[in-house]
């Protein structure tokens, strides 16, 4: 099971009931928050979700948008009792653009652990099966795409188990580690589980130019959140002009990739009511609909819940 909640649906300044970019995904007890716009913490604490168990922020660029609010939620996190180290990825200049911030807050009660995106490095393990991937877009300034990746083992196959003479101590270890030693002997969970299963995927993209490889890097995602930063088709050129992205473009690559659910976001500040322009995109992509601040939805292994507002 994976929650998804947009915290800020607005670029470029924040709006009286929009706020700045910002995404938390709660996985496992764990949370990861991709970027973090103005009025990040506000949003926080009327969502409810709590800050202590932040345990990653992914930035996908340092224009002040989607990172100004950095400092404050540092400490936020840090008042809530977190001790433990804390995950930040990003693109290169991640730890100084970081460090420069933090002389506001200069104390914290946990270390940040900083991860900055290379050819080298693309991805990296939040936990044993979850798996966050970035993908280099095309805006003014480094910028990174992202993917939510939460893997599925295969079914434990009971009767092979037995045909093979598996002990029935191992079986359940199994099917949550790679492998076991039992009794002088090493067993693997390949010798009990089937082929793997589909998992959940959640796409985050935002300021960038459509580019050839983001239909590929969310191929068949359950939910893909992207930005929209016009829906007047008389904008297309503005929008190209400043490397975003219209309501039009981002269900282009929606329909390309197959994805299960669009959700537009990152709306200009002269867009106050981007619910006008749905249609714009919903001809294209069926499936899409307008992010709102604080909008939710339960991604699962068996069927998607419908989104909630928590206001």
């Amino acid at each position: 099971m994976l929650d998804v909640a947009l915290l800020g649906t607005g670029g470029m300044m924040p709006l009286p009931g929009r706020f700045l970019t910002a995404m938390l995904c709660r996985i496992k007890g764990s949370m990861l928050l991709i970027d973090c716009g103005e009025a990040t913490q506000i949003s926080l604490h009327k969502l409810g979700w709590g800050f202590k168990n932040i345990d990653t922020i992914a930035i996908t660029h340092f224009h002040a948008d989607h990172i100004s609010g950095l400092p404050g939620l540092l400490l936020a996190i840090g008042n809530a009792g977190r001790e433990e180290a804390l995950n930040m990825y990003g693109p290169p200049g991640l730890a100084h653009v970081v460090n420069s911030l933090r002389v506001i807050v200069p104390e914290l009660p946990f270390d940040i652990q900083f991860t900055e995106w290379s050819r080298d490095l693309t991805s990296s393990y939040l936990l044993p099966d979850v798996e966050l991937k970035s993908l280099p877009l095309r805006h003014r300034g480094t910028c990174f795409g992202y993917s939510v990746n939460l893997y599925r083992r295969g079914r434990f196959d009971v009767e092979r188990a037995k045909r093979d003479n598996i002990p029935m101590p191992v079986w359940s270890p199994l099917q949550k580690q790679d492998e076991i030693i039992f009794e002088g002997r090493k067993y693997t969970s390949d010798m009990v589980l089937g082929e793997s299963r589909k998992g959940l995927m959640l796409g985050y993209v935002t300021d960038t130019r459509p580019v050839p490889d983001l239909p590929h890097f969310m191929r068949e995602a359950d939910l893909l959140i992207c930005e929209g930063l016009y829906g007047d088709p008389q904008k297309q050129e503005k929008a190209a002009a400043h490397r975003h992205m219209s309501f039009q473009e981002a269900a282009t690559i929606a329909k390309a990739a197959g994805v299960g659910e669009l959700w537009l976001t990152h709306f200009s500040p002269a867009m106050p009511d981007p619910q006008n322009y749905l249609q714009e995109a919903a001809r294209i992509f069926p499936n899409t609909k307008v992010g709102r601040d604080r909008m939710t939805k339960t991604l699962t292994f068996d069927e998607k819940e419908e989104e909630v507002i928590n206001d």
